[in-house]
């Protein structure tokens, strides 16, 4: 048997952040994966070059039953902490719009710079090994793995959520949160793709690869970014942003002219281009063969001053406010966060310890926790990662 002071499991954002920062304040660091790779999604995320943070990092891009939970921890390492450190490594990045920064090169840049920091602070990580069975002990915890027992005094996981099972994403960190009796709120796929399986099908396979500025509204939440045509759905910014606030049933509401008062507009068209057709006026908005397709499945195109008051009504209204009942979701499968997990009310805010059972701790996607899209879900990792690390 071998004793340590902390074992972190999961070598991902967050795992790796606490590694680093608790081996440099002098503790012996045990982080173990049961992965072949340290952090995967860092990896493949922002399409390979790794959108690390968001320059408006703010409380209000969180979601969770207990949205103060985040604030401590994002106030004690911030995005510009985190910027400093990319700073600090030389690795080139741009902001790519709304804050989020992303690297230059490759996400890689990211990862190397995390594992070396690891490195340099003395870290031990092992790949390839797997937790049967933890119990707690006298002075900690006491762990059955593939490389034998293991005690330490601070167990932290970092084990993320249930999203890109093909990235090893696994539900262990909410396994060992109900072994020591925390509560876990329901989980579900967030910043995920939208199913249809109804008549508008059709319209998404035909207009699959178009993509569109729209605002997208559900539940008292609108997000202003593209939303992208698929042959499955509805996918893009925009829909990923509202995903995690749309329930199963739930109508969202897409105003596919952000810029305009849907009616207002088409009484300017009628009173300055009596003669144009609405396919044409809507191919100066949109690409003309979703113009053609919305004029012909949707509405009948004629010459604007042939509609009645009533047709232009109903025109605007489809325009400025299309009600879609999606039938689903992806999933998990491409999910790029879980909604949900570890109750952050039985977990200290400052410490990120468990109220539950002293010593163990709980960091980034495995708590209910959830950033909006675009860098918010990786400060938090780096965020809540830090936190822990101080008293871990």
């Amino acid at each position: 048997m071998r004793s340590t002071e902390v074992v972190i499991i999961g070598a991902g954002a967050a795992g790796l952040m606490c590694a680093l920062t608790a081996a440099g304040r002098g503790r012996e660091v045990l982080l173990l994966d049961h992965a072949n790779k340290a952090g995967k999604k860092i990896l493949m995320s922002g399409g390979g070059r790794c959108n690390f943070t968001n320059m408006y990092t703010e409380p209000s891009n969180f979601l969770s039953q207990n949205p103060h939970f985040c604030k401590s921890a994002l106030a004690r390492y911030t995005q510009w902490d985190f910027i400093g450190l990319v700073g600090k490594h030389g690795v080139p990045y741009h902001e790519k719009k709304l804050g989020q920064l992303f690297c230059d090169n490759k996400s890689s840049d990211i990862l190397g710079m995390l594992l070396d920091e690891c490195d340099q602070a003395g870290v031990e990580l092992h790949l390839d090994t797997s937790i049967q069975t933890i119990e707690k002990v006298d002075n900690g915890y006491l762990l059955d793995t593939t490389l034998g027992q293991i005690q330490c005094q601070s167990l932290v996981i970092a084990t993320g959520g249930l999203s890109i099972p093909t990235l090893g994403a696994t539900g262990f960190g909410y396994q060992v949160a109900k072994q020591f009796g925390h509560e876990l709120l329901p989980t579900r796929a967030g910043l995920v793709p939208f199913t249809i399986t109804d008549q508008l099908k059709e319209l998404c396979t035909e207009l699959s690869g178009t993509s569109v500025d729209c605002l997208v509204s559900c539940n008292d939440q609108s997000f202003r970014e593209n939303i992208l045509f698929t042959h499955r759905g509805l996918s893009g910014p925009a829909i990923l942003q509202i995903s995690s606030f749309w329930e199963p049933g739930d109508t969202v509401e897409i105003n596919l002219l952000p810029d305009h008062d849907a009616a207002t507009w088409l009484q300017q068209q009628v009173a300055e281009r009596p003669n144009s057709e609405l396919k044409t006026l809507l191919g100066e908005i949109f690409t003309k063969k979703m113009a053609n397709l919305l004029a012909d499945s949707w509405f009948v195109s004629k010459p604007m001053k042939q509609y009645t008051h009533a047709e232009l009504a109903e025109i605007a209204e489809k325009l400025g406010s299309w009600k879609v009942v999606p039938a689903g979701t992806e999933g998990y499968r491409t999910a790029e966060v879980t909604l949900g997990g570890v109750d952050t009310r039985e977990v200290s805010s400052k410490t990120m310890e468990s109220l539950k059972s002293p010593g163990l701790y709980f960091i980034g996607e495995v708590l209910d926790v959830t950033g909006h899209l675009g860098g918010f879900n990786f400060q938090w990792a780096w965020a809540s990662g830090y936190a822990a690390a101080q008293y871990a």
